[in-house]
């Protein structure tokens, strides 16, 4: 089971990685109708239905009915194809739309306020990221044990820049506002996961809270 990111092996993500082109010959000799995005979706579904503990790439060849070798065509290690299958999982995440310019509110309006403001954006990022753990249990684990630089991640972490952007705190604040953030939602990991409902969302009241009190001391 992948737990942490094997300490003792020197890797680089997949993400860093450029596989080099195979030779026509070579690209004829693949197993037909297999693709990258076939196998990753299919590594997804069974680490949904079986859990990280039980996934191999000869459990994967299983499922899509090839052999294991037919698999490395495509990834070079294991690894690799759990940091493609949590980056899949991540794109599931509805990320907050960026608020549209609107008329400067009038002064008895204060900041922070309206369907857009920051405190809003942020439990619907945090409470749609506890439903992708939900959903997929194996992505806290995974989060923990590889750099998490996809494409998915990525937007992720601009989303919540930007979020954190709106609220006004100075950049030294802002900083740790995002470390707090981050911990929350990718150091809690399985325990948000495992929280009921009412305790995830007060905890994230709080964290919100925190965040607000900070940003009013530095208007």
């Amino acid at each position: 089971m992948v737990t942490a990111a094997d300490p003792e092996e020197t890797r680089t993500s997949v993400w860093l990685t450029a596989r080099p082109a195979a030779p026509a010959r070579r690209r004829s000799e693949a197993p037909s109708g297999l693709d990258r995005e076939r196998i990753t979706a299919a590594t997804v579904r069974l680490l949904d239905a079986e859990g990280l503990g039980r996934f191999s790439m000869r459990r994967l060849a299983a499922e899509l009915g090839v052999t294991a070798m037919s698999l490395y065509w495509y990834v070079d290690t294991k690894h690799d194809l759990l940091e493609l299958a949590l980056d899949r999982a991540l794109g599931e995440l509805a990320l907050p739309a960026e608020p549209e310019p609107k008329p400067e509110a009038p002064p008895e309006a204060g900041p922070g306020t309206g369907p857009a403001a920051w405190p809003g954006r942020l439990r619907v990022l945090a409470c749609g990221y506890r439903k992708l753990l939900v959903a997929h249990p194996w992505v806290a684990p995974l989060t923990a044990a590889y750099p998490n630089i996809g494409p998915h991640a990525r937007a992720f972490d601009a989303a919540l820049q930007r979020l954190l952007d709106a609220t006004g705190l100075a950049d030294t604040r802002r900083t740790g506002a995002q470390l707090a953030v981050s911990y929350f939602l990718h150091g809690c990991g399985g325990a948000a996961r495992r929280l009921p409902e009412r305790d995830f969302r007060l905890a994230l009241d709080v964290l919100i809270a925190g965040i607000g009190g900070v940003a009013a001391k530095t208007v």
